[in-house]
């Protein structure tokens, strides 16, 4: 879906980067694979009693098993990550479910087998309700992209920002921001950068308003992500295990987003402030005109003013809504086959290994097992919520952000119903909310995010920069938002 735009160029290097980093870390990778396997191997076959919990079926020691693989396999990316979901995914089907191999469950006592997953249930994380809103998300991405949308609506809300340096810094955050939410963050973050090239000319290369600038981008696409449930992959993940809809998503995350942005807005005019008060903004690039730009404008607006509107006002869940741009682009021809080949289909795949991972949890009995078992009804809930978000954000920095949701949010949903403490300040749905938060605030690195990647490839920015911004961000952000959240629920 990149392809089709000026900043794919950006998106062709970061991925060419990635690619050399596996192979010269192959034999590093050869060794955590290694490793990951003996792990998971040690325990699958250890004997039960070992784990030291009571009535532990075989395949709830399975699904143990299976937990720590997912977790060595993102943390050490041994392969890339949606190669690890659908490993997990296929493990389930094969050995651990009801159409699993006869040499995983003959000879076994059904009591000490335990409950079999439903090969059915397991696939059908693969066209989960989230993933078809996302799917639906990145539909309109494409749409808008194909037509101009994306740049008409650039020009448009970036004139109020006039002429002014800093004002054009602002407009550069929350515009980005703002696409963020409805678009991928790396598409975004390609698209704005591709925005920002005329720009930069107009400023002097000693200045340090080109920095501010070119973090501006990852920033905005960042954060902008928290504002919807389709803006990052960690906000699917959480919404999957939670009872919420798209509306009351956005009630909440979509202005405290606009505050973020406006703080890191100060911070980067504090950090790296211009030179020159004035820059020509200009923005570039090809719009479609005829029957198809109205057709996308008017589906786009609709897709939307439905998800805001809710379930309770139409009847129509916001997983369903996702459906109508599906149906409309690929009907009046907007979307073509080749389309559907640049959609980011291991984005989806991801997600789907996180549904399993928390399938296999609750369907095994293995949540319950653990909520029995160990005293979560006795822990700190502020020291969960802190716990949570930092481990989130800690992981995020260095691995897939969409990895780590999926490999906490599972066990955390359990961790939530398990603690009665923890409903004084909202519950599951402020530990789950909060690390999908903190996911998108882990922007240390050019590594953490492809935004970040995007915008270290042009050469503007350096490593420090961002660590200096990320590390600041982070903290004020987690601190906030979490304060947000419990008062929120407190209301």
């Amino acid at each position: 879906m990149f392809k089709i735009f000026q900043g794919f160029h950006f998106v062709e290097r970061m991925q060419h980067h990635k690619q050399t980093r596996r192979n010269e870390k192959l034999p590093k990778h050869l060794t955590g694979l290694i490793f990951s396997l003996v792990v998971t191997f040690v325990l699958w076959n250890m004997p039960i009693e070992k784990f030291g919990i009571p009535e532990l079926t075989v395949v709830q020691q399975r699904t143990i098993a299976l937990f720590a693989f997912a977790t060595l396999m993102w943390l050490l990316e041994v392969v890339p990550s949606w190669c690890t979901s659908v490993a997990i995914i296929t493990t389930c089907i094969f050995t651990m479910s009801n159409d699993a191999f006869f040499t995983f469950t003959e000879g076994i006592a059904p009591e000490k087998l335990g409950t079999l997953l439903s090969s059915k249930e397991v696939m059908a994380t693969f066209a989960d309700p989230i993933i078809m809103l996302f799917l639906g998300g990145f539909m309109l991405a494409i749409a808008a992209t194909k037509t101009g949308l994306d740049v008409r609506l650039a020009r448009i809300l970036l004139k109020p920002f006039g002429k002014k340096s800093e004002n054009v810094l602002l407009g550069f955050l929350l515009i980005t921001g703002l696409f963020s939410m409805f678009v991928s963050n790396t598409a975004t973050a390609a698209m704005m950068l591709a925005f920002l090239t005329p720009v930069l000319k107009a400023l002097p290369d000693s200045g340090k308003g080109r920095i501010a600038l070119a973090l501006a981008i990852p920033i905005g696409a960042n954060i902008g992500g928290m504002g919807t449930p389709i803006g990052t992959p960690p906000n699917a993940i959480a919404m999957g295990f939670l009872n919420i809809d798209f509306n009351e998503w956005m009630m909440f995350m979509m202005p405290f987003v606009f505050v973020i942005l406006f703080l890191c807005w100060l911070l980067l005019r504090f950090m790296y402030p211009f030179k020159q008060k004035e820059i020509d903004l200009k923005i570039e690039g090809e719009t479609q005109t005829g029957l198809q730009p109205w057709i996308v404008n008017v589906t786009f607006l609709a897709t939307i003013a439905l998800w805001c509107l809710g379930k309770d006002r139409t009847g129509i869940s916001a997983n369903a809504v996702a459906m109508l741009p599906i149906c409309v682009f690929c009907m009046t021809g907007i979307i073509k086959r080749r389309d559907l080949e640049e959609i980011n289909w291991s984005v989806l795949w991801m997600v789907a290994g996180g549904f399993a991972l928390g399938l296999a949890l609750q369907k095994t009995g293995l949540a319950k097992v653990l909520i029995e078992n160990i005293p979560f009804d006795q822990l700190n809930p502020i020291a969960l919520l802190v716990v949570g978000g930092l481990l989130c954000w800690g992981l995020s920095n260095f691995i897939s952000n969409t990895a780590t949701a999926a490999l906490l949010i599972p066990i955390l949903a359990v961790v939530g119903e398990a603690s009665p403490a923890l409903a004084e300040i909202g519950g599951t749905r402020t530990l789950l909310i909060g690390v999908a938060m903190a996911a998108s605030f882990a922007m240390c690195l050019p590594i953490s995010t492809p935004p970040n990647a995007l915008a270290h490839s042009t050469g503007l920015i350096e490593q420090k920069h961002m660590i200096r911004v990320g590390v600041i961000v982070g903290i004020v952000g987690m601190t906030l938002g979490y304060g947000m959240l419990i008062v929120m629920s407190s209301l």
